[in-house]
């Protein structure tokens, strides 16, 4: 399963890089392959894998942000490994 998810840090002032950098941080550890844009971290895994990695992202932050909140976009397709690699080279194909 592919799963793009966004935390965001509340009650901490404007600037949120170093909350949200605690649950990057997280994610990169985990070992599963991942990517982190301006808006979104998606990561790669099994159903547990991921909501594990997700849950310790997000208490990371809770632990400087008085509330957190979350937002989760998932792809769950049986049987298919490497997706966050494998969709984006086909749509290049089609752009090329």
């Amino acid at each position: 399963m592919i799963v793009a998810f966004s935390i965001t840090p509340l009650g901490v002032g404007e600037g949120v890089a170093e909350p949200v950098a605690r649950a990057v941080k997280v994610v990169r550890e985990s070992g599963l392959p991942n990517h982190t844009d301006a808006m979104f971290t998606t990561i790669e895994g099994d159903w547990d894998e991921v909501m594990g990695v997700i849950k310790n992202a997000v208490d990371a932050v809770a632990e400087v942000a008085p509330r957190v909140g979350l937002v989760l976009k998932a792809d769950m397709r049986s049987g298919v490994t490497d997706g966050m690699t494998s969709k984006v080279e086909s749509l290049e194909r089609h752009l090329s």
